[in-house]
């Protein structure tokens, strides 16, 4: 028992001792080592970082378990490889450098983000309308439901993934009457189709207008458990829905759903943290 009180102790005297600057050590370590893994991310030079890794780990434990033959072969490939990933991965580091060098600026990095978010929104926004307005004309069936604050992981799950792009094309082609994804909901988190065929709640509501189908209860019944914007087309009239909060909202005028997109993604825009985290989220 006295044992585990001295590492207590110890450990307590440690964190005791620990300063600011130890703190913006580590993290700036931290930051650094991340961008390093998502910069390497599928490429050749992750499976040379692990294999290194590896080497590290069975050379430190063989000089643990002293065995003097293993552990001096191990020291002397470190040595004689250092230079070797510099000669092999020469263009990926010349492109990470480049990387580095284009954002060197902090002050101007987080307005960069920024405008970079700004601009996929304006090409989410316009691809979303047009897929909704082209399939209203043709009167196809379609349910959209964009992600809000509240994440909807339950119900993406029930469908299929997707974790594409937003264009006008995929939508079109997911809602294209007797296709495998058509017969569902499609969610839709910032500028990505998440997943698409899934199963939403329906609302309960005994007040609602006997014309409007599964698709709109469905959507309905999802704004009802969440934050998020449910844009409908019937396949009966081709008229554009939307449902929000409980409320259904139809014969909605392209210019003002776009109007409606704006403000949507302006109050997410406002919700984020942007500058370095933000850039994070996104990679």
């Amino acid at each position: 028992m006295l044992s585990l009180d001295l590492i207590f102790n110890k450990f307590f005297q440690l964190v005791y001792r620990i300063s600011i600057n130890d703190v913006v050590d580590i993290l700036i370590v931290a930051y650094l080592f991340y961008k390093i893994m998502m910069f390497i991310k599928d490429t050749r030079a992750e499976q040379l970082f692990k294999g290194v890794i590896i080497l590290l780990i069975v050379t430190q434990v063989s000089g643990m378990l002293k065995l003097h033959t293993l552990y001096w072969i191990l020291v002397k490939i470190l040595e004689i490889g250092f230079i070797l990933p510099f000669i092999i991965f020469q263009p990926e580091l010349r492109a990470g450098l480049e990387h580095i060098g284009r954002n060197t600026n902090l002050f101007r990095f987080g307005s960069q983000t920024r405008d970079k978010y700004e601009i996929d929104v304006e090409r989410t926004i316009t691809e979303i309308l047009d897929a909704i307005y082209d399939m209203a004309g043709r009167k196809i069936g379609a349910l959209l439901v964009l992600e809000g604050e509240t994440k909807l992981n339950e119900i993406v799950e029930t469908g299929t993934e997707i974790d594409a792009k937003i264009t006008k094309q995929i939508l079109c082609n997911i809602f294209i009457p007797n296709t495998p994804l058509h017969d569902g909901a499609v969610i839709i988190r910032d500028s990505k189709i998440k997943s698409a065929a899934c199963f939403l709640p329906l609302t309960q509501r005994k007040d609602l207008s006997k014309d409007l189908g599964t698709r709109h209860r469905a959507g309905i019944g999802v704004s009802e458990i969440s934050d998020s914007l449910n844009l409908i087309v019937s396949e009966e009239t081709g008229y554009v829905s939307i449902a929000r909060s409980g409320k259904i909202y139809r014969n909605v005028s392209k210019e003002r759903l776009a109007n409606i997109l704006k403000n949507f993604y302006r109050n997410k825009m406002e919700d984020k943290s942007f500058g370095i985290v933000k850039d994070i989220f996104n990679k």
